[in-house]
């Protein structure tokens, strides 16, 4: 008895050993290059001191915009690309659940009631038997795949890494649309400034034209001052109209964003205060961003579930081991149909081993360490990319931020000569083709103001979606730097 037993626990343990076999490489996090102290851009570029760093709820309340939250909540409600994003984590959530149940054993039954006829003339026939008879029949199957080598297993652990894949691939989905309403809206807001100035200065230029007209009929403007006030207007009513139609189809980009139809939406004039600056952000360590970004996160699950494959096509060289079983109650009578002398039942493993698969197996293992590679060398180029982007939008803000103030200079020194301009030009010292050029020269350095201020509000926001996004209110303990809101 003792050596009886003994050799039933030798027999368990080594099923449960073969149970625990996969053949799946070891999976580690594949090495990238090593994250630097710091960000080189940083250099010589002052940061806010947050006290909380981390990405945490709705990262743009920093701009303290009201319009701007408002079209951020409706985006996160009802953008269709995000409602797709979600169904495919749904599907990856069943695919995970379905690969799940093949560690179950599965079991089915049916009944069946059938009446036939057999020819006389059938090899079949018995003599003497009657021709027709009814079959009753009601049975149960039962199937289990005993997982020796780990294929349903690393099944299981691919499916599991790829519907975390698709959760990490949601969040850099919602990420990208609500940094996109952002910069849009940004970019809308600009073009109102532009559109004010430029509506401001079509005014001013077709006073200036009524003058000139009033002077060469009076024979004191000569006609080329005449006609170069119209081609200023004319030019300054063209660039009006191109601001309409830019500041229209963003409009339309934004209606796309929040999920409304662009033909019904609106949004109401609202230029961008002159003032208007974006908040100071921390960018934290370098070594932190891999943590924060939802398409790192995404492309480490897709590597761990290419490495479960791997074991699922080396599993297909070994034998499958299935056990099998089938029971229940067959009869020519259905008052006979349900007892004992009816019942049948069968049971018995079933083993499959591949014998020549004319190297499909090989091909198949190839394969599944060819798209490891891969899944590693797309890896290893998000995190380069991420840490590409957050530099290259650190340089940007300080960059920019060196020509705002510059631009600022050039915006005063042409109104300098613009006012000078136009009194030598009344006291008739000069041509109104200095005046002319004056003024076009103070009307561009006005529009560049503007445009330099749009492009620092969206390094401002490409910055947060490089760094991760989800910035909470106290990365700015001075409320009075990021003035961006409602004029």
């Amino acid at each position: 008895m003792r050596s009886r037993s003994s050799r039933g626990v030798a027999v368990a343990a080594s099923v449960a050993a073969l149970g625990a076999c996969s053949f799946a490489p070891h999976y580690q996090v594949p090495k990238t290059a090593p994250p630097p102290p710091a960000y080189r851009e940083l250099a010589d570029w002052k940061t806010a001191q947050p006290a909380d760093a981390m990405p945490k709820g709705d990262w743009w309340t920093i701009y303290r915009d009201d319009s701007l939250s408002a079209l951020e909540t409706k985006a996160e409600a009802a953008n269709q690309n995000l409602k797709a994003a979600f169904a495919r984590l749904q599907q990856a959530r069943a695919d995970t659940r379905i690969a799940r149940a093949d560690l179950f054993p599965s079991l089915s039954a049916k009944a069946t009631a059938t009446r036939a006829r057999v020819s006389p003339n059938s090899p079949q026939y018995i003599a003497g038997a009657p021709t027709e008879g009814t079959d009753f029949d009601v049975e149960a199957d039962l199937s289990y795949e005993l997982d020796l080598w780990g294929r349903v297993r690393n099944e299981v652990a691919a499916a599991r890494a790829t519907q975390q894949a698709s959760a990490a691939d949601l969040a850099a989905i919602r990420l990208s649309i609500h940094a996109e309403v952002a910069t849009d809206y940004f970019g809308l807001r600009s073009y109102d400034t532009q559109r004010q100035l430029l509506d401001k200065t079509v005014e001013d230029y077709a006073k200036a034209l009524e003058l000139e007209q009033t002077l060469f009929d009076g024979g004191a403007a000569a006609l080329s001052d005449l006609e170069q006030a119209k081609a200023q207007l004319h030019t300054a009513e063209t660039q009006a109209a191109d601001v309409r139609l830019l500041r229209n189809q963003l409009e339309h980009a934004i209606a796309v964003l929040v999920g409304e139809s662009p033909s019904s939406f609106r949004l109401a004039v609202n230029p961008l205060p002159q003032d208007a600056t974006p908040p100071r952000l921390d960018p934290g360590m370098p070594s932190a961003l891999l943590e924060r970004r939802p398409d790192v996160a995404e492309a480490e699950r897709r590597v761990s579930a290419a490495n479960a494959q791997i074991g699922v096509a080396r599993a297909a060289y070994f034998p499958q081991f299935v056990l099998t079983g089938a029971g229940g109650f067959n009869s020519v009578h259905a008052s006979s149909w349900i007892g004992a002398p009816s019942l049948f039942w069968s049971v018995g493993p079933t083993v499959t081993m591949p014998l020549f698969e004319g190297g499909r197996l090989l091909a198949q293992t190839s394969r599944a360490k060819a798209a490891y590679s891969e899944q590693v060398a797309d890896y290893r180029n998000t995190v380069l990319t991420a840490y590409q982007e957050v530099e290259d939008n650190l340089a940007a803000l300080r960059q920019l931020e060196i020509e705002s103030n510059t631009q600022a200079l050039a915006v005063e020194a042409t109104g300098i000569a613009l006012q000078k301009s136009q009194d030598r030009y009344l006291a008739g010292l000069v041509t109104y083709l200095e005046v002319a050029s004056t003024e076009t020269a103070a009307l561009q350095a006005q529009l560049s103001r503007i445009n330099i201020q749009a492009r620092r509000l969206d390094a401002s926001v490409l910055l947060v979606k490089a760094l991760g996004g989800g910035w909470s209110e106290n990365m700015n303990p001075n409320p009075s730097e990021a003035r961006v809101g409602e004029n």
